[in-house]
């Protein structure tokens, strides 16, 4: 603890007691397990206590008497009250517990699935935390139903598939779960028949809602919007000149990809991206292959003295046959952030499995699907590797209290709101770093052009969804066009884009803030410049806002200079 400042030292303990109390599967996602029997409130009672707390510590931070902070501190203290204003501003909208039913059926099955998917403690203990929260689901979800009076058709669907997907874990998912982890189904039967009733009746109430036609809008409107980027992600950009940037790299990225589709032969640049299917493990060593490059990428990494690549020990193994039948229809990870407290000593990866059973036809298309590109791009450097594996591991030894834990992925976002632009953004930066030091095969690097302009379409549909000029259809139709998305999973993500405003701008604003940092640090040091030092300079931060820490770093040049 810091005695420079006791006052503020305080006023965050209590601030944390609030969070963990009031968000308890969040608790058991961050680590701290005093709350892992309770579900989230949403009774009128419990709201208005959540909403008092807030306000209280508002109060409190303003009134709170001068003190020397720390960088850090002053950090903590900036995050602290932008998560309490959106924070505020949630407990009054249409977009939590008011309006989105899927709120409800996320924190009901992931407060069970958060006591499994790590062994963190004893199963005994985990099984009875498990009785006790699936217990209380018939509560959580009458909540829903009395606090719900009308929501969007497509908030409404997604709600029903995760009551699909919860009902098949409550089923088979139950008695697989404890073949696997060893204790005997009967001590969770009971329990998870009631749960599985109550999604049942959740489930005909929504199907009522749907039928009814009435619904509600998707923007949060201006702002709002305006809120989330000033006060969670830091920006002085507002949304018009967020979406005026997003648009303009997204044409840049565009033009590079139709000029540079002949360079594989290709007629458009969707034809030269169905080059990356082909290229895939054969059947005998998909399971191994997600090792294979885990391995080249951190040699290459170790080569070119990057970053300090930590020894946090991960293994890609197949997704547990308990969650299988459920995780289509959930916000189900293959990568979900470790517990930033008591993390497991090996962090498993689930990857989707592929039996020796399945046919050769569906091996193909398996295989196809989690080809080479896939394998390297997304599960290992995005991800599992020198991306957020990488990334987390600075993030929790941060001397930033909240950078330790912000970023930690919780039953349907992470755990605040704040962390996005630095997970995310080093995530794709850390993507163009393997490019650059020749990690990525030309086609490789041609489809991370490609997903560039994915990220740019994301910040183009967050901000005109949330000022009302999208609806979800047009949304859905701008991700087809200039994303080449499936309509299904274009309109998937412009779902989630619109439950969660400002969220989509943290991964093209996150990545080309880190750019930019790394160019004007380089230009001031010139030949004093170390990528290594830079990179765990800027990691040390924690899961802050990119802007924040770069604010820091130039500052901490200026004094030193």
């Amino acid at each position: 603890m810091n005695f420079r400042a006791p006052a503020f030292d305080a006023w965050l303990d209590d601030f944390f007691r609030s969070y963990f109390a009031h968000r308890p599967v969040n608790a058991t996602f961050i680590g701290h397990h005093e709350h892992d029997h309770l579900l989230p409130d949403f009774g009128e009672s419990a709201v208005g206590d959540l909403v008092a707390d807030m306000d209280d510590l508002l109060e409190r931070l303003r009134v709170l008497p001068p003190e020397d902070l720390t960088s850090s501190q002053s950090m903590d203290r900036r995050m602290a009250e932008g998560f309490l204003r959106i924070q505020r501003w949630e407990c009054g909208s249409a977009h939590h517990h008011r309006g989105n039913p899927s709120l409800y059926t996320g924190e009901a099955i992931f407060g069970a699935f958060s006591l499994f998917l790590t062994q963190y403690a004893p199963v005994s203990e985990r099984v009875e935390a498990a009785r006790a929260r699936l217990a209380a689901v018939p509560r959580l979800l009458g909540q829903g139903k009395s606090n719900v009076a009308a929501a969007h058709p497509e908030w409404i669907r997604r709600a029903l598939r995760e009551c699909r997907g919860a009902m098949a874990f409550l089923g088979e998912g139950v008695d697989l779960l404890a073949v696997e982890q060893g204790f005997d189904p009967t001590t969770l039967r009971r329990e998870a028949d009631v749960a599985a009733r109550a999604f049942a009746d959740f489930r005909d109430h929504l199907e009522g809602m749907r039928q009814s036609g009435a619904g509600t809008g998707v923007a949060c409107g201006e702002e709002a919007l305006g809120l989330h980027l000033r006060w969670g992600h830091f920006l002085e950009q507002d949304a018009e000149a967020v979406a005026a940037y997003a648009e303009t790299r997204m044409a840049e990225a565009e033009a590079w990809l139709a000029e540079h589709a002949s360079d594989f032969g290709a007629a458009s640049p969707a034809a030269a991206l169905e080059g990356l299917a082909a290229v895939h493990p054969p059947r005998d060593r998909y399971a191994g292959r997600y090792q294979e490059l885990w391995d080249d990428v951190r040699a290459l990494a170790l080569r070119n003295e990057l970053l300090t690549w930590p020894d946090f020990p991960l293994r890609y193994v197949p997704r547990p046959r308990w969650t299988r039948s459920a995780a289509p229809d959930l916000y189900f990870l293959f990568y979900r952030s470790p517990a930033a407290v008591g993390r497991p000593a090996v962090h498993d990866y689930l990857v989707a499995p592929l039996d020796d059973d399945v046919s050769d036809q569906e091996a193909d298309a398996l295989l196809r699907a989690n080809n080479d590109s896939v394998i390297k791009l997304n599960h290992v450097v995005h991800h599992g590797g020198i991306g957020h594996h990488v990334q987390n591991w600075h993030a929790f030894r941060s001397k930033s209290r909240i950078g330790r834990v912000a970023a930690v992925d919780c039953a349907s976002r992470i755990a605040m709101f704040c962390g996005g632009t630095m997970a995310e953004g080093w995530a794709c930066y850390a993507t163009d770093l393997v490019a650059e030091f020749g990690g990525l095969t030309p086609l490789e690097e041609y489809a991370e052009v490609h997903s560039r302009v994915r990220m740019a379409a994301r910040a183009v549909v967050d901000v005109r969804l949330h000022q009302g000029r999208f609806t979800l259809d047009e949304a859905a139709d701008y991700y087809a066009r200039h994303a080449g998305m499936p309509a299904a999973a274009a309109l998937g993500e412009a779902v989630k884009n619109s439950m969660f405003p400002g969220a989509a701008v943290m991964y093209i604003m996150g990545t080309d803030a880190i750019h930019a940092l790394r160019a004007e640090v380089e230009a001031r040091l010139g030949g004093d410049f170390s990528l290594r030092r830079f990179h765990d300079d800027f990691l040390a931060h924690g899961s802050v806002p990119v802007a924040l820490a770069a604010e820091e770093m130039l500052r901490a040049m200026d004094h030193v200079g």
